[in-house]
């Protein structure tokens, strides 16, 4: 069973306006969190193309290490 709701015209002006502004508050969200992920994906290329850089940097270091410390 359905009931009907009354509301004054100016009143659902009112209401309309404010879905109209969360409608927008949650596009702009969207956007935001698109935004975050985007840079959130890059941020882990960049930290993973420096891990495999240390890395590199390591085993040349231990090659040196090792080859200094033998006669």
């Amino acid at each position: 069973m359905k009931s009907s709701v009354f509301v004054k015209i100016d009143r659902y002006r009112e209401i309309y306006d404010v879905i109209n502004q969360i409608k927008s508050k949650l596009d702009e969200a969207k956007q935001l969190l698109r935004k975050v992920n985007e840079l959130k994906g890059q941020e882990d290329a960049e930290l993973a193309s420096w891990k495999s850089e240390l890395e590199t940097v390591e085993k040349k270091l231990s090659t040196i290490t090792e080859a200094m410390t033998k006669p």
